[in-house]
């Protein structure tokens, strides 16, 4: 992990590598580097950001036409300038640059250092390059053969580029488990772990599939292969995002432009897709798949994350809906603990980035079980969108912020259609009722705006909290997973500690920790529990807690317990969580904000997690 950048063609490569890694730099990293090959095969490489390796390059001989830069996420070694992609071959004559992990790296490099080799790093990636020099000097072959024949003989993930000294008209590439996508110019090339960085120059692209390579030409030719030397018809598609979508648009941070699209984008995220009108829900995907959905035992959930935390709303949404059991697992554990899945099942597998390793690793165990497996994610082309049986885009749009936000939103927009889909279907939900919850569903995107609107106000309760070293988020029914979100939210970016729980679940333990010092946020626009949570707030109160509450517009009883209110919007309550976590997003950023962090790549997280 975890950016990739590459070029072949007639330009001068390092000012495209050099942008192209500053584009990737929303997937996290801490070191980053590039290879320049111009009769000498010249590596700059440094810890830190992009703009320390930009520091480090000037005045140095940068001239070349072909070339590949990294941005590293580091597993094996800690971050480095040794350990910094791109790494050389033991000779000096071949370059990589490689995502992912390879799993059986310390039996092959115990097998190189007996024929004789060194390694100046602790990763996986120079064993494998010395692997890839290994087998073209004892077979004598080309470097696609090198490549084709190393990569069978390792185990576990990866998208590499790999460049010869001496053949400076070519480049390899391949992928397993990790996204590698080629665009293709006139008379030129780029290669990329996304589209980001490609979207400047071409919006021709191929994305290879798994355990594929790629041979690409300065001449303009190429070719695609398996692993198992078969060559492959390219199938070349348009990108659809703007470049104007991957920048901040007048916003201090993509995370807090980000929070202000959710209106946009939850729109964007069931047009088409219902009629409050005619009272209608058309998931193209379910559609398809109308009998074995109609038919199904069992839903399974599985996801990581931000993702995971969607996933239990939609728990929620489709037990009390279309009453159908559900299960919520985390895809990390989900294929190691020999899970009970069989063909009635159906399994809803849910990525931001559609590359999540442990979520795709989960669908493959699924598929295996023959259950039908639905994808949600937000990007076209990505792998659980190539992987599944069916799913759906959320149309997010790009989200450059590792922490996530209007993911989150669209992912649970998507889970209530489905639901409410389901529900029509098996005719648990009445037409009249269906109606409601679309007009009310329609009717989001502005309560949103009106969230939005109290981002000053929130700003000075952030200010108050900024030094807090501890916070409780607490919720019942659709707002408990919502306070996991927001406790999420504010580890990520402030590194401030923060625990979400059920309401309910305080006097379990979690009341221990109320004293003076103590903030507890809590989601308090719950209807049908609201005496309840007037309860748990005055239970916390007696303890002399710092309350912060998300409640109702008009709300008067709890406004007068609580030391911070924040009044939202009222809506049907299976559509809280669309609301009620746009101040808990605003509240985690100008906290982290106030504390000096940096909101877009917090400390050692990654995008897009390719790993397991």
């Amino acid at each position: 992990m975890c950016g990739i950048v590459g070029y072949i063609g007639t330009r001068e490569a390092f000012p495209i590598l050099i942008k192209g890694l500053k584009r990737l730099e929303y997937r996290g990293y801490d070191s980053a580097g590039v290879a320049l090959l111009n009769g000498s095969l010249s590596v700059y490489k440094k810890a830190g950001k992009v703009s320390e390796l930009e520091a480090y390059t000037d005045g140095k001989e940068l001239t070349a036409t072909i070339g590949i830069g990294h941005t590293r996420w580091a597993t094996h070694g800690e971050p480095n300038d040794s350990n910094a992609h791109p790494h050389l071959s033991q000779s000096g004559n071949l370059a990589i640059i490689h995502n992912g992990i390879i799993e059986n790296y310390a039996s092959v490099k115990e097998e190189l250092t007996k024929r004789g080799y060194t390694f100046q790093s602790d990763t996986d990636t120079e064993v494998l390059v010395n692997l890839i020099e290994e087998v073209r000097k004892t077979e004598k072959s080309s470097l696609e053969d090198a490549v084709r024949i190393a990569l069978n003989e390792v185990v576990g993930a990866y998208a590499i580029v790999v460049l010869d000294k001496n053949d400076p008209n070519q480049i390899v590439a391949a992928r397993k488990g990790s996204p590698l996508v080629i665009g293709i110019g006139e008379g030129e090339f780029f290669i990329a772990s996304d589209a980001t960085p490609i979207i400047e120059y071409t919006k021709n692209v191929i994305y290879l599939e798994e355990q594929e390579y790629a041979v690409i030409n300065r001449d303009g030719s190429y070719m695609i292969k398996t692993l198992g030397n078969v060559e492959k018809s390219p199938n070349i598609q348009k990108l659809e995002m703007s470049i104007e979508a991957i920048e901040k648009g007048g916003f201090e941070h993509f995370m807090l432009k980000e929070i202000y699209e959710q209106p946009k984008v939850l729109a964007d995220s069931f047009r088409g897709r219902m009629s409050a009108l005619q009272g209608w829900i058309k998931l193209g995907g379910l559609s398809e798949y109308e009998n074995k959905i109609d038919n199904a035992k069992r839903f399974v959930i599985t996801a990581c994350g931000t993702s995971w935390h969607s996933g239990l709303i939609g728990e929620y949404l489709i037990e009390d809906l279309a009453r159908v059991p559900v299960e919520v697992e985390y895809a990390s554990e989900f294929r190691y603990r020999n899970p009970i899945i069989n063909e009635s099942d159906v399994v809803i597998a849910i990525s931001q980035s559609g590359e999540t390793a442990d979520t795709l690793a989960a669908i493959e165990l699924a598929k295996e079980r023959q259950a039908m497996i639905f994808g949600i994610c937000n990007v076209i082309g990505s792998s659980i969108a190539r992987t599944t049986h069916a799913g759906a885009y959320t149309h997010a749009g790009p989200e450059i912020g590792v922490a996530s936000t209007k993911a989150f939103s669209t992912q649970i927009s998507i889970l209530t259609l489905i639901a409410l889909q389901i529900a029509m279907q098996k005719g648990t939900i009445a037409q009249s009722q269906l109606r409601a919850y679309l007009y009310e569903l329609e009717s989001i995107p502005k309560k949103i705006e009106e969230a939005l609107q109290l981002d000053s106000q929130i700003k000075e309760i952030a200010y108050q909290f900024k030094d807090a070293t501890n916070f409780l988020y607490l919720g019942r029914g659709y707002n408990f997973p919502v306070a996991l979100e927001g406790a999420l939210k504010l580890k990520e970016i402030s590194y401030i500690h923060a625990e979400g729980y059920p309401a309910a679940e305080m006097k379990h333990g979690p009341i221990a920790l109320i004293d003076k010092d103590m903030p507890v946020v809590f989601l308090a626009t719950n209807k049908s529990a609201y005496e309840k949570i007037v309860s748990n707030i005055q239970e916390v109160k007696a303890r002399k807690g710092r309350i912060i509450a998300v409640v109702n517009k008009g709300d008067k009883i709890i406004s007068e317990l609580a030391d911070h209110v924040i009044e939202v919007p009222e809506t049907e309550e299976i559509l809280s969580p669309l609301v009620t976590i746009v101040p808990l997003q605003l509240l985690a950023y100008h906290i982290a904000i106030f504390r000096g962090c940096n909101v877009d790549q917090p400390r050692n997280l990654a995008k897009s997690v390719t790993v397991e």
